[in-house]
Formats: C-alpha cells, structure tokens, sequence
C-alpha cells in the first residue's frame, strides 16, 4: 500500500512540474518576441556569423528581448548583437507586472550614466477587461 501512495504522489509531481515551470511568466518570451518584431518588420532569432542568435532584427536595430528582471543581461547581450551585425543595439524588456518597471529604470539609468548607443522599447499586456 505505501508503494501504491508513493508511485501515486510521483505521478502528480511529474504531471504538475511543467506547469509550475511555466507559472512563474504569462506567456514564454518568444511570445512577446514574435508579436513585437512582426509590428515592426524584424526577423527573430536571426543566427549572426559567431552561431549567437539575435533576438529581433530590424532595418536599424538589433534588439535582444528579454523579461525585466533580466534587464542587466540584455544590456550586455544588446551591445554584442549590435558588433556583429552592424547596427543600433536596442532592448525589448518584457513588464508582466506592475513591479517590473524598477528594471526598466535601472536599465535606462546605466544606459544614461554610461551614454550607451542603446535604445529600449517595452511590451506589456493589456490589463484584463473588467466584467462588471
């Protein structure tokens, strides 16, 4: 009998491990990666000639996406997707919620000490409509 509970509670456990991987964004980043560079006539996930992948290019930008949180990685990752191809280096941070609007500050405010050449955009859903 504790065999049959113990096989019983790793089958749930296995069955639920996926979903809560995905729990912690609304959506995967390609998600928003492919909504935006679609509105502003990008190629995603172009491979550079060092075998990284650019996350949106466009006719002016190379952009790297990323959610807020990672915001330090995507300044980094910007600037070396700007080298190899050529052109402006850009950041799409991801804003799921209220509280990431502090990485978008932060980002901005190195990219302003620093004077960097980068540009940020910024994707969010629209909140929910109400049913009242």
């Amino acid at each position: 009998m504790k065999i049959l509970r113990k096989i019983t509670i790793l089958i749930v456990l296995i069955c639920l491990t996926p979903a809560l991987l995905f729990a912690k964004h609304l959506y995967p980043e390609k998600y928003y990666q492919n909504i935006w560079c679609a509105e502003k006539q990008g190629k995603t996930e172009q491979v550079l000639s060092d075998r990284t992948r650019c996350d949106c290019l466009t006719d002016t930008h190379s952009i790297e996406v990323d959610f807020a949180p990672k915001w330090a990685e995507s300044i980094g990752q910007a600037l070396h997707y700007s080298i190899m191809t050529g052109k402006s280096p850009g950041i799409l941070l991801i804003i799921e919620k209220e509280k990431d609007w502090k990485y978008y500050h932060r980002v901005r405010k190195i990219i302003e000490s620093y004077k960097l050449p980068v540009t940020v955009w910024t994707i969010s859903l629209p909140a929910p409509e109400s049913s009242d």
